[in-house]
């Protein structure tokens, strides 16, 4: 059986080598971290980490055109992509942190700061169960019950369209989205232990 070629891509920030230590699990699998427009394209299903904020994450996906790489594979082309916390965020069509900024316009909502008046403790750090809305597929009965790992003080606002997991933290946060070709989650699988690497293996299983 052919190995699926994943692509990690590689734009200055993220939590790559523990996203490759999580990956390392799946013998089925070649894994790449580059921003090569031939490396992108050329790849089965691209993972796109983020640490810090959106808007150095922006900018950074700017330089070489790497946005433009990844609006021609996975808009184009439609490659499955995951975004990762930060990674989803850019997802969205705006952020407001440090001052406004556009998105990858990829799914209609935007970032917004966590407010103390409706959620819990800012920022949203440790480990909480999630709420599946939709999708069977990449929240089975495998990670059905499994607490994932959070880390982050803003927020994607989004149509419950778009939604298949929610997480409780006094109120409802948005966990994970998905439109077609393209799913983000808001916690870090790569640090989720068990339960994350079920979610890798239910994301590997969507790329042919």
């Amino acid at each position: 059986m052919k190995k699926k070629q994943i692509c990690i891509v590689d734009y200055g920030v993220g939590n790559i080598k523990s996203i490759i230590n999580a990956l390392n699990f799946f013998k089925n699998i070649n894994i790449e971290v580059s921003y090569n427009r031939n490396d992108i394209i050329k790849s089965d299903a691209l993972i796109l980490p983020g640490v810090g904020a959106f808007s150095s994450c922006i900018k950074n996906l700017k330089k070489n055109n790497i946005d433009i790489t990844l609006n021609e594979a996975v808009l184009d082309l439609k490659k499955p992509i995951l975004g990762i916390c930060v990674g989803m965020q850019l997802m969205a069509e705006s952020s407001e942190e440090n001052g406004f900024h556009e998105g990858l316009r990829w799914i209609p909502g935007k970032v917004l700061k966590m407010n103390t008046n409706k959620f819990s403790k800012i920022p949203h750090v440790g480990w909480n169960n999630l709420n599946y809305t939709n999708n069977k597929n990449l929240f089975n009965e495998k990670v059905k019950n499994k607490n994932f790992y959070f880390d982050h003080s803003y927020h994607f606002v989004t149509e419950k369209g778009y939604i298949i997991a929610e997480t409780d933290y006094k109120s409802q946060l948005v966990a994970a989205i998905k439109k077609d070709n393209i799913v983000g989650v808001q916690f870090h699988p790569e640090k989720s232990s068990i339960a994350g690497l079920s979610f890798f293996k239910n994301f590997l299983q969507l790329v042919s």
